[in-house]
């Protein structure tokens, strides 16, 4: 199979309201080509709307939708050079694997025999050759998936939509499936807008993210730049847990901040911040716990879990109940002990709100 001709993606102040119900107030983003891009977000934050208004399956009220330089707000999803693997996979039960695949090229003009030819070259493509006469009944789930993705490619779209693709399989499977699919992506350089509410999902398989609440844009970044450095609460819970606490910035230059934090001062990066009050996120394994009988902070173990290869704290503070992911599992540090809490270097950011 080819490399396919990728396309750009345009959001321009796109809107889309249901009766008196806005679900998008006013997107603008653009996706580049060759790019794997994923919505995040809570339930109901606008990230499938999204995704049907790129597929042509929902139209908007007000803006312009563009992929590559054509204007596609109001086409047909039939007449938009997009393919889309639904969460459900949607495979014809009574056809073979070849048979799914070749089923929308037939559709679209090809002769049966190069449909068929092109079927199983996209099949091969992706890890099935020799399979295509099966029925999805005999497929696993990771296969049938598989078989989805084949049939997207088939058509060699500008951009391939993925609704929520892994969310039938089993955990482990889905790690297995979305690391071939990523694969898959950049070996054959297609854009791909993808949708999840699974975070690890979308930290593994992602050149950037975009997380979405209340229909609108919260923060865009690459998954690490989300993880190391989200701009809300909002941002620093959803993507991984975070402890958010109070602290006061005592210094700020050279990029680096000063901050105090339960009598502890501790540096950290800036990020404009200016002395005085300051919210700071910290993610539970940048915090380090010792016992001590006093220590510049502070703290209590009132909950103790032991998860096999890292132990799960909880630790009342001056600054409120921290949660700690503690590596040393060789050590037990038992409820009502008090402890020194320390910081490390990564893992925790100043935040605006």
């Amino acid at each position: 199979m080819k490399t396919i001709k990728a396309g750009s993606v345009t959001f321009e102040n796109v809107k889309k309201t249901f009766g008196a119900f806005t679900a998008i107030p006013d997107l603008s983003l653009t996706i580049h080509p060759g790019e794997l891009v994923t919505l995040l977000g809570p339930s109901g934050c606008g990230k499938t709307t999204t995704l049907r208004m790129l597929a042509g399956l929902e139209h908007p009220t007000a803006g312009r939708i563009l992929i590559g330089d054509k204007d596609v707000t109001m086409l047909p999803a039939n007449e938009r050079d997009v393919s889309m693997v639904f969460q459900s996979y949607a495979l014809f039960p009574h056809m073979n694997a070849l048979d799914n695949v070749a089923y929308g090229l037939e559709s679209s003009g090809y002769k049966k025999k190069e449909a068929r030819e092109r079927a199983e070259d996209v099949l091969k493509t992706v890890g099935l050759g020799g399979f295509g006469h099966r029925l999805p009944a005999e497929l696993s789930g990771g296969q049938q998936q598989r078989v989805a993705v084949a049939r997207a490619l088939a058509l060699e779209p500008q951009v391939l939509l993925l609704d929520e693709p892994l969310s039938n399989l089993d955990a482990r499977l889905r790690r297995r499936v979305r690391t071939e699919i990523r694969e898959l992506q950049q070996r054959l350089g297609f854009t791909a807008v993808y949708v999840t509410h699974d975070q690890d999902e979308a930290l593994a398989v992602s050149d950037r993210v975009v997380i979405m609440k209340d229909g609108e844009i919260a923060q865009v970044g690459t998954p690490r730049e989300l993880y190391e450095t989200p701009t809300s609460a909002f941002i620093a819970d959803f993507m991984g847990e975070a402890n958010v606490v109070d602290c006061e910035v005592l210094s700020s230059e050279g990029g680096q901040a000063l901050i105090r934090i339960g009598g502890l001062e501790h540096r950290v990066p800036a990020r404009g911040a200016l002395p005085g009050p300051a919210r700071l996120a910290v993610r539970p394994n940048a915090i380090t716990l010792d016992p001590a009988a006093e220590a510049p902070f502070a703290g209590t173990i009132t909950h103790a879990a032991y998860l096999g290869d890292h132990v799960e704290y909880e630790v009342k503070t001056d600054v409120g109940t921290l949660f700690v992911v503690d590596p040393a599992v060789e050590r037990s540090l038992a409820t009502s002990s008090s402890v020194a809490v320390g910081l490390r270097e990564r893992g925790i950011a100043l935040i605006s709100s």
